[in-house]
């Protein structure tokens, strides 16, 4: 399977994962010179900025631990775009959905919720 197509059958997986948490997408793959988020959700009334992380295999590194924090700094840049472009004033935050593969080869969805702050 090439990386696009696996890439966006992982995010599609984290959408339906989020929908069962009671989130609400708002937006998908947004893009700006600053960088791209992938799910851009509601969780009540705070917007959640939503990294997706997929690993196959996690000798070199798990989902979690690949959102460095040069990483970080461009989705907080890409938020910022986000919220000047859609005028938006609400609670915010970062989640990390990291998806592993299992030895089995299912897919383990770990949600972290409020993966690191705007200050980053």
């Amino acid at each position: 399977m090439d990386r696009q197509k696996l890439g966006q059958d992982n995010e599609a997986l984290a959408e339906r994962y989020l929908l069962k948490q009671g989130m609400t997408i708002q937006a998908r793959n947004y893009r700006c010179k600053a960088g791209e988020i992938d799910l851009i959700a509601r969780h009540g009334d705070t917007l959640v900025f939503v990294e997706v992380r997929y690993r196959g295999n996690s000798s070199f590194a798990s989902g979690e631990e690949s959102v460095t924090r040069s990483k970080q700094r461009r989705l907080i840049r890409a938020a910022q775009h986000y919220l000047l472009y859609t005028r938006l004033d609400c609670p915010c935050r970062f989640d990390v959905l990291a998806i592993n593969q299992t030895l089995l080869g299912r897919s383990r969805v770990h949600w972290i919720d409020n993966a690191f702050d705007a200050s980053a």
